[in-house]
């Protein structure tokens, strides 16, 4: 049985290890990116548009897990942390940080 994950300065490594395909990453930044576009949506109209902020996210991320990464989601077992790291990893990425992390998490970017 794998341990326990107590400290979050432990969990970021594992995320990015379960992140290792280009691929992976890429299909969680559209999902992120579309949690933003349907956040703006449902602020502004309000409605059903709710529901498409989760479903973006989690759609996109899980369908990369379970179709590229070929893992179980972190989600399911640290659903905060995950959600804070798919978010950091997408800011990361964006300003061009994303690369150092994952080379000390031992992912080649």
């Amino acid at each position: 049985m794998a341990r326990t994950i107590t400290r979050y300065g432990d969990f970021w490594p594992y995320y990015l290890r379960e992140h290792a395909k280009p691929e992976t990453r890429r299909l969680h930044y559209i999902g992120t990116a579309l949690t933003f576009v349907f956040l703006a949506i449902a602020l502004t109209y309000g409605g059903w548009w709710w529901v498409l902020v989760p479903l973006a996210g989690y759609g996109f991320a899980w369908g990369a897990h379970f179709g590229v990464e070929k893992n179980r989601p972190a989600t399911f077992t640290y659903p905060l942390w995950s959600l804070f790291s798919d978010y950091r990893m997408f800011f990361l990425w964006l300003s061009g940080r994303l690369e150092p992390h994952l080379k000390q998490a031992g992912v080649s970017a």
